[in-house]
């Protein structure tokens, strides 16, 4: 389980603790790049598999339509996805395969491998000899699990984009706030009446909107949440 530890030491009836957040709230696993083409052979049968970041449904029929543009003659083009923090929005599809002989064995090894927001896909071309439920099975399983294995698995953070307006003498104060978060300044506006653009982690939000609440003359928004 991944975990950060922030130093809270502005809460002044306590000494300076550690408190543990945990960051299954504020991130998921994906992968950071495609990979493509892993070769997998059972009895003459070739079976390629590919794993593809997909953060929306349109991007996941995006891939699998290059995947089957790309493999036209292929007996059959097998997936399963995961989208969502929690990969609430899935599918695995035999696409003619034995029910649960595909598709599923595919779903099952985004599991084990905890990743979200992905597309696996597995190319078959049929060799002559049928391979049965359980050959087929353990076949896409281990061509899934050959692709999400030369994957670079990251942790990807959730972040949001924040608006401060703020007087020019406090510039300081707010720059000193958002380097402690760990923010990235995509614009600054210098004025009598500043302008601050930041994204920030959501694993600091509370912390940065608790204290911003706390200065004086500070507006400041949160607009959306993203990826990293």
């Amino acid at each position: 389980m991944s975990i950060i530890f922030l130093l809270l030491s502005n809460i002044t009836h306590l000494s300076p603790i550690i408190i543990l957040l945990i960051l299954e709230n504020f991130s998921f696993k994906t992968i950071k790049l495609p990979v493509e083409d892993f070769l997998y052979k059972e009895k003459g049968s070739k079976f390629l598999g590919f794993a593809f970041r997909v953060d929306h449904e349109n991007d996941y029929k995006k891939r699998l339509e290059e995947v089957k543009s790309a493999h036209p003659k292929a007996t059959h083009h097998c997936y399963a996805f995961r989208i969502g923090m929690k990969g609430e929005n899935y599918r695995a599809n035999d696409d003619g395969e034995p029910n649960g002989s595909a598709g599923l064995p595919i779903f099952n090894q985004l599991l084990a491998h905890e990743v979200t927001n992905i597309l696996v896909v597995v190319v078959r071309y049929y060799g002559g000899t049928k391979l049965g439920v359980s050959g087929l099975v353990k076949a896409y399983k281990e061509t899934a699990k050959l692709a999400l294995e030369n994957a670079e698995i990251i942790t990807q953070e959730l972040e949001t984009d924040l608006v401060i307006n703020f007087d020019f003498s406090q510039q300081n104060q707010i720059f000193t706030l958002l380097n402690k978060s760990g923010a990235k300044i995509l614009d600054f506006i210098t004025e009598e009446r500043c302008k601050i653009i930041a994204t920030v982690k959501m694993a600091a939000k509370e912390n940065i909107s608790e204290q911003l609440s706390e200065m004086q003359n500070i507006a400041f928004q949160f607009l959306k949440e993203g990826n990293s």
